[in-house]
């Protein structure tokens, strides 16, 4: 395959990858030939979810290309480094990272939210991203760059939470918009030397994290009234977003906040 989608012989980590957004944006960077770590706690599907079939997000990978499964808490620094040292000592470098890994606490005002539920949502949405961050800087910066001078491309998934905010998410929101300021600022500090940092702000997408808003019909009828756009995202249209800031295609891009929310940020 040619052109600016094509990513054979580069490898990718993606944290959180059993299910939802990870599993899509997983198969998405594998069908154009990246060598893919799959990486989260279990590498069984979430219950609950809309995918069409139970198996392993990596042992579909296997079936046509390259995919490995690495165990890794997105909030512990041991797993954070271990995951990046894996991923090298399995394919010999690392070119792209999609810290995707995250936890929702459900819907609460912030009086009535409690610490731990802040504490376990920052610990994985914005302490996780801070770590995949940190590690797979740190081996991009000591392997060789590829020829186009190229150090890796690091992709963070927010949330329109993270830029506006959302009914009775005050943990939530609070860890997305973290995910924000950090991708901004390590695209400040890593452009000179050509490290790819940029994040995708993802809608109301069809995944198990938000099945019981789907279900609840006065909720939804609220989520789809909100969203400009005929219909709800699909875990596929952020693992295009994801592809289009993995590679050749965003050459010159870094820092760059990508909302793919059928319109949602623009009222």
């Amino acid at each position: 395959m040619s052109g600016i989608f094509n990513l054979k012989g580069r490898v990718a980590i993606v944290t959180g990858s059993s299910s939802g957004l990870g599993r899509a944006i997983a198969l998405t960077l594998a069908s154009v030939g990246a060598s893919v770590v799959c990486s989260d706690i279990t590498p069984d599907l979430r219950p609950g979810g809309y995918e069409k079939d139970n198996v392993s997000t990596h042992e579909v990978i296997a079936r046509t290309g390259k995919a490995t499964f690495k165990k890794a808490d997105a909030s512990a620094a041991e797993d954070m480094e271990a995951l990046v040292e894996a991923a090298v000592a399995t394919y010999g470098r690392l070119d792209i990272m999609v810290n995707n890994a995250g936890v929702f606490c459900g819907q609460h005002k912030i009086a009535e939210e409690s610490v731990d539920a802040f504490d376990k949502t920052m610990g994985v949405n914005s302490r996780g991203v801070f770590l995949g961050m940190k590690y797979a800087i740190a081996q991009m910066m000591k392997q060789d760059p590829l020829p186009s001078g190229d150090r890796g491309w690091i992709v963070n998934i927010s949330s329109i939470g993270g830029l506006v905010g959302l009914s009775m998410e005050p943990s939530y929101c609070a860890s997305k918009a973290a995910v924000v300021g950090l991708t901004r600022q390590a695209a400040f500090d890593y452009a000179p030397d050509k490290i790819h940092i940029n994040a995708v702000c993802p809608g109301f997408i069809e995944t198990a994290m938000v099945r019981s808003a789907m279900e609840d019909e006065t909720l939804n009828k609220e989520i789809r009234g909100a969203t400009p756009w005929p219909r709800l995202g699909l875990p596929e249209d952020i693992g295009k977003a994801v592809l289009f800031l993995s590679g050749d295609g965003a050459s010159w891009i870094t820092g760059a906040i990508l909302n793919v929310d059928g319109g949602y940020i623009s009222q």
